[in-house]
């Protein structure tokens, strides 16, 4: 993907049934003020229904957040049914409450990058961009 050409395309999503969204709905904002297209899909979402909507919506990018700590179940779920639907280019990244002991296991499942409580949003947008050039 060239980023200059078109529109870095992010959906951020809260699966599973955590319902605390703010600092979701501020990763949307930063990203969106950032210059990115960015779908937000709201509380309460399955991994079937994240997958689907990353597909259906042809993004480059799925973010999701946690904050019940069921992440290592629901993070991997999304994952692999992205793999599964063929959207093997699709980078996942997220954010949350995730302790540190449970980041290897995350990244070797396939998320891409973990943002803990309190990173910048500017942090996320950077890395973004930088692994935008490489899709």
């Amino acid at each position: 993907m060239n980023s200059k050409k078109r529109k870095i395309r992010v959906l951020i999503a809260k699966p599973g049934l955590d319902g605390h969204d703010r600092g979701a709905k501020v990763v949307v904002r930063a990203l969106r003020d950032a210059g990115m297209e960015v779908i937000y899909t709201g509380i309460r979402q399955t991994p079937e229904a994240i997958a689907g909507a990353a597909v259906q919506e042809g993004v480059d990018f799925v973010g999701l957040s946690c904050l019940s700590g069921a992440h290592n179940h629901l993070f991997t779920k999304v994952v692999k049914l992205l793999r599964a639907k063929g959207a093997r280019g699709v980078t996942v990244f997220a954010g949350g409450i995730i302790p540190a002991s449970d980041i290897p296991g995350l990244k070797k499942a396939g998320v891409k990058a973990i943002f803990p409580p309190g990173t910048p949003t500017r942090d996320i947008a950077q890395w973004l961009r930088a692994a935008a050039k490489h899709l």
